[in-house]
This record gives C-alpha cells, structure tokens and sequence, in this order.
C-alpha cells in the first residue's frame, strides 16, 4: 500500500494548511516569492472553504470557476495580478494534488494585449448601461445582455434557459450547449442580481401561464434569438468579448473552452485570434524541480 502523504487524513481528506506550509517551505521558493505565494495560495483556499470545497474535491470545473472568477472582466485584478495568481495555484495543486489533478493549459501572457475585432470593455458597458428603465420588458432586456455576456452565452442558449437552470445560491447557470452538450458556468454577482431584479420586478408581470422559460415574451411566450439581434445588432459580439476580456485578464485557453463548451481547443485559439506560435506558457520557479507545468471554428 502507498505510504500516505503528511497531512492526509485516514479519511482521505488532506488538510488545507499544512499542505500549504509544505509547499511554502520549499527550497525553489525565493523569500519574495514565497511571500507573494503565501497571499495567492491562501487566497484560493479561503475561496475554497466558501464554496465548501475540500483541497482534495478540487477538479477541473473547480479551478475552470476560480479562474473565470479572477479572469473577470469587471473584477478589478490586473492581468499580471491574476496570471501570478493561477501560476501560484497550480503550482500548489500540482505539488499537493499530483499533476493528474491539474489540467494542462496555456496560460496568456502577463502583458495585457487587445486581440484583434474584439470589443472594448467600455463599448460593451455602453451597450449594458444604454438598456435602462424600469418596465417589465426594460428590466427583461437588461438581465438578458448582462446574463449573454457575463456567461459567455451564445444566443440560442440565451433565449432557451429555463427557470431551473439559474442556481443563485450556487451562483451557477446550466447551459443546454450545440450538439446536445451542457455545460455549467460561474453566475457573476451583476448579472445575478439583474436576473434576480428580472424575477422580482418584471417576468411576474410577463407570464400569462406555466412558463419554464426564463425569459419571457411581452406575450408570456419564451423569446427567441430576434430578440436580442434587436437589443444589439450582433449579439454574439457580447460572448466573444466575454472570451476576450478573460484572456486579456489572465485565464488560460484551457477553462476559456470549456466555459465556452468548444469541443476542440484548437477552435477556442482560433476563436480568439491566438496563433499557437505566440501563445507564451507562464512558467513557475516550481518549474527547473518538476512541481509545475504548465478543428474548424464553431462559435
């Protein structure tokens, strides 16, 4: 039998702190960066424990939701404070978890860099902030950009979500993907809170019946994606700037994929413009002791 790793628990369990200590006092580690990994790390951890996710539960999904977090458009991170972050992360992952835990992705590089067609975060506030009002249909148009965007969502899927695929207390959205494919992506808090102010104050007033469907029509009938070529010309614009502005703010190809239910990476990189031969990999000084490492296109 395997010998058990320090800090694991007969149940299993490994315990958060002293897998940090642990990786903390390794001998790759400067004094700078082990300060700068000792914040990131903790970070991550105290996000763990509010989702009340175990160090060892921690998969593909939780790390794809912890980076989409960081990667934000509106977080206030900025890209080189969010690229150490995830280094930091997966490099504690890989140490404490094994690299079969940890997905292998490219990471963006530290620079922030605008990836040619791609809307400005300015321009799509605009777009958001230019849906104003209080009527029931003014507050439907405003959570359903705000959802699009801030879930990466294409239109069909938009328009086709039903009310039990939106998990407040979770803060995630079941999405029913091309193909028959779903996925389920991070609610962000603005978008949360319109869908919620949607619910409260407007779709009461739109529902004619037993209506699942999220969103609804002036008629109580579920929308369909003409409704938001009307808000926006091209209101796909929206999902990839939502791919954009994670890439720009340090989230790796590897979660924009799956976030965006892609089923090649290939077309992911393709998607944002990304020519493999200038994707950088953000290298760990993990890395020189083996701690660390790092189709057409279907929108």
């Amino acid at each position: 039998m395997g010998r058990r790793a320090d800090g694991e628990g007969e149940s299993g369990r490994v315990e958060t702190t002293p897998a940090i200590d642990r990786f903390l006092g390794s001998p790759a580690l400067s004094e700078s960066t082990r300060r700068a990994y000792g914040f990131d790390v903790r970070h991550f951890a105290a996000w763990l424990q509010r989702r009340g996710t175990a160090l060892e539960q921690v998969d593909v999904r939780a790390l794809a939701d912890y980076t989409a977090e960081l990667g934000r458009a509106r977080n206030g991170l900025s890209p080189a404070t969010i690229a150490r972050r995830l280094s930091a992360v997966r490099s504690f992952l890989r140490f404490t978890l094994g690299p079969a835990r940890v997905p292998d992705g490219v990471m963006a590089p530290r620079r922030r860099r605008r990836l040619p067609h791609a809307p400005r975060l300015a321009e799509i506030e605009a777009a958001l902030d230019a849906v104003s009002g209080d009527s029931p249909l003014a507050l439907r148009n405003r959570a359903l950009l705000e959802l699009t965007y801030s879930c990466g969502l294409r239109s069909a899927e938009a328009v086709t979500l039903d009310l039990g695929d939106i998990d407040f207390d979770q803060e995630s959205l079941h999405v029913r993907g091309k193909g028959g494919k779903e996925r389920v992506v991070p609610l962000g808090e603005e978008a949360a809170l319109q869908v919620a102010r949607y619910l409260r104050d407007a779709r009461p007033h739109l529902a004619t019946g037993a209506a699942d469907a999220l969103f609804l029509s002036a008629r109580g009938r579920r929308l369909d994606t003409s409704t938001l070529r009307r808000l926006m010309p091209n209101p796909h614009r929206l999902r990839h700037a939502y791919a954009t502005h994670l890439l720009e703010g340090g989230a790796d190809l590897r979660t924009i994929q799956e976030l965006l239910g892609h089923a090649s990476i290939r077309t992911t990189a393709r998607y944002l413009h990304v020519s493999t031969a200038h994707i950088a990999k953000t290298q760990s000084p993990l890395d020189r002791i083996g701690l660390d490492g790092g189709a057409p296109v279907t929108p």
